[in-house]
């Protein structure tokens, strides 16, 4: 996938402006695109080569490795890496949010 063809993805998915995104279809599209940049790869054995312990190691290697990429997959990767981290971040501050709220209500 290019990135006019992502864009074009992304903005029927959501809008123009990203109106229409929330947490639930955001983590929904993101599966999708994954699934289909990575069809073709996944048919194979997955073997986990794995040498960092740590998540901010496997993190590092990540940001570390993207730089090589090609331009338009680096982008695409980043994007809805952050993407996801964002709407992962807004769902659990308003799961926080409902949940204080129905505290109150169910209490005594």
């Amino acid at each position: 996938m290019d990135i006019d063809q992502f864009k074009r993805e992304i903005r029927r998915e959501f809008g123009p402006h990203l109106e229409h995104a929330t947490p639930a279809n955001v983590r929904d599209f993101l599966d999708n695109v994954q699934d289909d940049v990575f069809q073709n790869k996944l048919r194979k054995p997955f073997i986990i080569d794995e040498d960092k312990t740590t998540y901010e190691a496997i993190l590092r290697d990540f940001f570390a490795r993207v730089l090589d990429f090609p331009r338009d997959e680096a982008l695409i990767m980043l994007w809805t890496m952050a993407f996801d981290l964002s709407f992962t971040t807004l769902e659990l501050h308003l799961s926080e949010r409902f949940d204080a709220l129905f505290r109150e209500i169910e209490a005594p």
